[in-house]
């Protein structure tokens, strides 16, 4: 079968993403970040999120055209997250691909935003690939997942959070610790110079492979308030050790139910995906694996964030087997997986 050429659209919060991958490999992958909209806010606000993926889709689509080295008329398909997401961001990329599969004849894809995270290592990025099945920890803004994947269209999920995603853990203890946003990040760098053990937080108990971190963020809360009131200095006293502290916290709660379930199911092959697989902590942990007798395999860092070249990979699955949306299809902010 000669290689199709997919387009990629990606538009599912803050980040307006194209890419252009000729079978596996990457010939294009564009974002344009929204991050100075919304800082201000200390958030992402969905209706600037739509507005802006309104102003920059054209543009973002043209360049990576463009720098895929392609016309529009060799597209074999467009690949697009049809959720889940913020809605009103959903509804620009949606429309887009509509007007545009319209325009070239060619398939739509719809693509599952969680699942493109986990096939983003199917791209063809030179490191050595995973066999199936093997087990993906799943961590970003809004969703924290354990799965097991069968195959490139069959998953399993293991387990996942019962509230908060480990992302959010990360950003509100950012707000409340004063850092601008996007704050996950930051601690991750304050955490770097910082002393991991120097204070405890209630790690939460939850049966299974399920997470839960709002406790851990509460406890977090109280935590600083309570010292703030014996010393309104404390947090600027102490910044890079809390940051270690509660980043080592969060790691933990996840590492632990991750090496729960390789130790029962006997799969040892492992991955990370989304944004927090970025997290310098988290990723030396899942290296650690190695040493347990793990193949590991973690993204590169253009790959961790949402980006469109996930959703082109994830849409050549599909388009190997001839899986297409109709022109009728729509989006939704809460898609199953």
């Amino acid at each position: 079968m000669v290689e199709p050429f997919i387009l990629g659209i990606e538009s599912s919060c803050d980040e307006t993403a194209a890419a252009v991958l000729h079978g596996h490999k990457v010939l294009s992958n564009v974002i344009a970040s929204q991050e100075l909209v919304h800082k201000y806010y200390g958030g992402v606000v969905p209706e600037l999120a739509s507005r802006a993926h309104q102003q920059k889709i054209i543009p973002v689509v043209e360049e990576a055209i463009k720098q895929a080295g392609i016309v529009k008329k060799e597209l074999n398909a467009i690949a697009f997250t049809r959720g889940p997401g913020l809605m009103g961001a959903l509804l620009v990329g949606v429309s887009f691909t509509k007007g545009m599969s319209w325009a070239l004849d060619i398939p739509m894809i719809e693509v599952n935003h969680m699942k493109a995270h986990i096939l983003a290592h199917l791209i063809d990025d030179g490191s050595k690939a995973l066999k199936f099945p093997f087990i993906c920890l799943t961590v970003s803004g809004g969703h924290t997942q354990l799965v097991i994947v069968k195959s490139a269209n069959i998953f399993e999920l293991a387990g996942e959070t019962l509230d908060d995603a480990a992302g959010e853990a990360f950003d509100k203890a950012a707000k409340a610790l004063g850092l601008p946003y996007p704050g996950g990040p930051l601690i991750d760098q304050f955490a770097k110079v910082g002393n991991k053990q120097a204070f405890k937080f209630n790690l939460p108990l939850v049966t299974g492979y399920n997470y839960s971190f709002s406790g851990l963020k509460t406890s977090l809360v109280y935590f600083l308030d309570k010292h703030q009131k014996e010393n309104p200095l404390f947090i600027e006293q102490h910044l890079n050790d809390i940051c270690a502290s509660y980043q080592n916290a969060i790691v933990n709660v996840l590492m632990r139910k991750l090496n729960q379930l390789i130790k029962d199911t006997g799969i040892n092959q492992v991955a990370i995906a989304g944004g927090v697989s970025a997290n310098s902590e988290l990723r030396s942990a899942i290296l650690d694996l190695e040493k347990k007798g793990c193949d590991v395999k973690i993204p590169q860092f253009s790959f961790c964030t949402d980006n469109a070249a996930m959703i082109a990979i994830a849409g050549l699955v599909k388009y190997k087997i001839g899986e297409f949306a109709p022109l009728s299809i729509g989006a939704t902010a809460r898609y199953s997986f």
